[in-house]
């Protein structure tokens, strides 16, 4: 049963709680890990309140030091923060500090409800995440272009509608997911924005009457701004519905590499081998070597996502100002800030861990009619309408599989008897390599294209 010394609510009440329900208000379990955020919170709170002639020099410095202990202490010994009766990480905080000086701990909570502490604790958490993850993310597009600048000459086929469509250099689908990264990071730098807002200062919801400069505060904490409105302030969770609905994408994002991974490691497709460190096998076939990690990363994603969808569904019907419900947003956000920093650890690592069997790749790449868009475009340049010289181009396909031949293998009098048109260079036309070079607008997968794109891409990351 939990005892007053851990309430932060108790006068009102004569009675205790019933021990099924304080079990199942108690948040200590998963919100302990803001506990150094909310004694940094706590220190500037109480510097604020020194400054407006709320507690005396005396006072504040007895209770900025005791604060910094408990941190301390919960830093160096992680037993010390188990407390199976504290309700929140607050309610801990708070009963260390009146067991570390008694009353004068008390005077702590003064002009703050655990309304605005709680959202300004979750924010400057955050936001510091958000960081980490901005980090993670560009270690794993350098994953990317070490392998691209490592493989410059490899080609694959690109696929729509997982069909082969055309040939595209091995770097260029690399460029692919660093683009799709830098969208990812962008988001996280727009969104650390609105996260870095100081709530602390708008109490329980109609703000503090006590002689306490937010801005100073702000300042103290790293914040770029402060809300507006207190109602607003203690009752907003935009933040982490946003930071979720970015993690989503990111997870969106790795999902589809996986994806790509897990299709060419297979045997049909034949193009990546994975090493043994990224791999497993199999408890009855000795010949499997699993992808099990690009699986689980594309598993989590869904994990992700549903913590996006619950989180609207929690906050759509919630009147102003704070409710209970809102308590629900921790695990959600932590698990999500968890999975992504894992997923992209994982793929980073999957990333410095694949070998490429080019002669495959390039096989794939030549074969099964994947220049016959160059067929259409080489009449094209011969003066023949698009939509003609893709009838024709189609044609001369299907003559060519009736034949079992590729088109580069067709004779000139074949090509004639479509289009008088047609002559020797069509030949050249043909080639992978001139496949590949008249893709040179930028965005192109030409050698040259792409190489450029590759230098762009370093100093992207390096400059970020």
């Amino acid at each position: 049963m939990t005892s007053d010394k851990h309430k932060l609510w108790g006068g009102r009440f004569t009675g205790e709680a019933d021990p099924g329900f304080a079990a199942f208000n108690r948040s200590f379990g998963f919100d302990s890990r803001l506990l150094e955020v909310d004694v940094r919170a706590s220190l500037a709170h109480c510097q604020a309140l020194a400054n407006g002639g709320v507690l005396s020099r005396a006072e504040a410095g007895q209770i900025s030091a005791a604060l910094k202990t408990i941190l301390d202490r919960a830093m160096s010994d992680p037993n010390y923060v188990y407390d199976p009766e504290s309700e929140d990480v607050h309610s801990f905080v708070e009963a260390r500090l009146i067991e570390m000086i008694g009353d004068t701990g008390r005077k702590l909570h003064t002009g703050r409800s655990r309304n605005d502490q709680v959202a300004t604790d979750f924010r400057l958490w955050l936001r510091e995440e958000v960081d980490g993850i901005s980090g993670s993310i560009r270690k794993t597009q350098q994953a990317l272009l070490d392998l691209a600048e490592g493989n410059q000459q490899a080609v694959l086929p690109g696929y729509t509608h997982l069909q082969r469509a055309q040939p595209v250099l091995f770097a260029h689908w690399c460029l692919a997911y660093f683009e799709m990264l830098a969208r990812d990071e962008e988001r996280l730098r727009e969104l650390r924005r609105r996260i870095n807002a100081l709530p602390l200062g708008a109490a329980a919801l109609a703000g503090t009457s006590h002689s306490i400069d937010r801005n100073a505060v702000a300042e103290d904490l790293g914040f770029e701004s402060i809300s507006r409105n207190s109602l607003d302030s203690v009752s907003d969770r935009d933040f982490c519905i946003e930071f979720v609905g970015a993690a989503a994408l990111i997870m969106m994002h790795l999902s589809r590499l996986a994806e790509d991974i897990i299709l060419y490691t297979t045997s049909e497709f034949g193009f990546f081998e994975l090493s043994d460190s990224v791999a497993t096998g199999s408890s009855l076939m000795p010949q499997k070597k699993n992808p099990d990690s690009m699986e689980l990363v594309r598993g989590k994603a869904g994990r992700v996502f549903g913590h996006h969808a619950g989180l609207l569904a929690t906050m759509k019907g919630l009147p102003l100002a704070y409710n209970k419900d809102m308590q629900e947003d921790k695990e959600a956000v932590f698990d999500t800030v968890d999975s992504v920093r894992g997923c992209l650890a994982v793929t980073t690592t999957v990333l410095r861990n694949i070998r490429l069997h080019e002669s495959r790749m390039r096989q794939a790449a030549t074969h099964g009619y994947l220049n016959a868009t160059e067929l259409a475009d080489y009449l094209v340049r011969k003066g023949v309408p698009f939509r003609e010289a893709h009838e024709t181009a189609g044609r001369v396909v299907m003559f060519a599989i009736g034949r079992q031949a590729e088109l580069s293998e067709l004779s000139l009098a074949d090509f004639k008897s479509f289009s008088s048109l047609m002559a020797e260079d069509v030949f050249e036309s043909l080639s992978l390599e001139q496949t590949l070079q008249t893709k040179s607008q930028i965005g192109g997968t030409s050698p040259e294209r792409v190489d450029q794109e590759l230098k762009l891409a370093r100093r992207r990351v390096n400059n970020a």
